[in-house]
């Protein structure tokens, strides 16, 4: 069972004309962002590099909820276009406005175009953590193995 948090939202002008992000299905756990780029100007992402995409939106989120900007997995899958910094976090106190940077690990260019459904938006609990100094943690049986410690 999910519940529901009201987000205000703002359309910023370059993003006039675009759909607000929404769910794609009843048990969708992100929304949907779309470029807001000019129409006569599309991004163009050569193999290996990357742009900050608009998104012409702005949020509100209420305190203790933070938005994690996602890849899509279908951008990912067929073009190798994906999050360069996914997730992303977009903090409940922040206002301006939301944009992606895209990377392109594919082999040719990649074309972003106005409207395009670039990334998808999970907004999601906050717990912060109230740090306490200790002389010595507690022991555990992995102890401080690290990278691949757990594997085979």
């Amino acid at each position: 069972m999910s519940s529901s948090v009201k987000v205000e939202v703002l359309q910023l002008p370059n993003g006039k004309g675009l759909s607000l992000p929404a769910y794609q299905s009843a048990l969708a756990a992100g929304l949907d962002l779309l470029a807001a780029i000019p129409e006569d100007a599309p991004v163009i992402l050569a193999p290996g590099k990357y742009a900050l995409v608009p998104t012409g939106l702005s949020i509100a989120l209420p305190p203790g909820y933070e938005a994690q900007v996602r890849p899509r997995s279908g951008l990912a899958a067929r073009h190798g276009v994906t999050v360069l910094n996914a997730p992303g976090t977009v903090d409940a106190d922040y206002r301006g406005e939301i944009s992606v940077p895209l990377i392109n690990h594919g082999d040719v260019p990649f074309t972003v175009r106005r409207g395009e459904r670039i990334a998808q938006m999970v907004i999601a609990p906050v717990v912060q953590a109230e740090f306490v100094p200790v002389v010595k943690l507690s022991t555990t049986a992995r102890g401080s193995g690290g990278f691949g410690s757990t594997g085979r």
